[in-house]
């Protein structure tokens, strides 16, 4: 959580704090280490909870149970649930205006925009692509439903990101959104021949002037393997028979956009080991490379 050993001998105000209140029925008594905690029992905020979890553990050197010991205190008024809000000075996430989340099928890019989302107090722009009926059409059969599929998806990525990234939301800090309209062309690289390619180009050139460019683009690469496993997880029946090659493909071409743009201020984190989604660990070490990005 990013504490610090104490530098003076003045109290100082920290991140976290963990203290040892027992240990079995041990007493230590050296100056790195007191146990029983010297001050628990003149801690109400101790006591209390204590005494609910472990009422009749009794402390070694005063011989009293945690319940003897909290019933001399005037119970504590109940608090409401709250959360504790990820530090902005920390991460400055909300210092953007539109952060674009990319990454290959099964990256994990709609948990992350969904977790900043929720943290940084951002709106959250999430692809529609459950709704496309033509989704599930193309991995039934690919050449016959690519171009469909690539224009709707077209059509409504464009859509969404001009009416929801464009205007500003008066109750939250920033926009994130799990994807950005350039895997438009990168995807429809992949699935249409070239004359259909080549068309559909145009029509993108001609809507991506229009469109707002993020502020920070990210790329979270996994490797094919870990994509794979991410996707078998899920488990959602369509695509259950993608193939590394395709994921291979995509990759590439995610590769060839990162390497071509000048305009674009990109991060590339790679989540292959990580578990941002389960461990906080591992989302804090992805917020530190956002927030470099930011800062740089």
């Amino acid at each position: 959580m990013g504490r610090v050993p104490r530098t003076t001998d003045n109290y100082e105000d920290r991140i976290i704090d963990l203290d040892i209140l027992l240990f079995d029925e041990e007493v230590i008594d050296i100056p790195q280490l007191q146990v029983p905690h010297p001050r628990m029992e003149e801690r109400h905020f101790v006591m209390q909870p204590l005494a609910v979890i472990a009422g009749n553990l009794r402390h070694p050197i005063l011989k009293k149970s945690m319940q003897e010991i909290a019933s001399s205190f005037k119970n504590l008024e109940p608090l409401n649930d709250f959360e504790i809000s990820l530090s902005q000075k920390r991460f400055p996430i909300a210092d953007l205006n539109f952060i674009a989340i990319e990454g290959n099928i099964g990256s994990g890019k709609t948990s992350l925009s969904h977790k900043i989302a929720e943290d940084f107090n951002g709106k959250q722009v999430l692809e529609r692509f459950a709704d496309n009926p033509f989704l599930p059409l193309f991995y039934e059969d690919t050449d016959r439903y690519a171009f469909p599929l690539e224009m709707s998806f077209l059509a409504d990525r464009y859509q969404q990101l001009s009416d929801d990234v464009a205007q500003h939301d008066l109750f939250s800090e920033f926009t994130v959104a799990d994807y950005y309209v350039i895997k438009s062309l990168i995807f429809s690289k992949i699935t249409l021949e070239k004359e259909e390619y080549s068309l559909y180009k145009r029509l993108f050139n001609m809507m991506y002037k229009e469109l707002v460019k993020p502020d920070l683009y990210i790329y979270l690469y996994q490797t094919e393997d870990r994509l794979l496993e991410n996707i078998k997880k899920r488990g959602r029946d369509y695509e259950q028979n993608i193939e590394a090659s395709y994921l291979s493909q995509i990759q590439q071409g995610y590769a060839d956009f990162i390497r071509s743009q000048q305009d674009l201020k990109i991060k590339v984190i790679d989540v292959t080991d990580l578990d941002f989604v389960n461990n906080q660990a591992d989302y804090l070490k992805v917020l530190e490379q956002i927030s470099i990005a930011i800062k740089e």
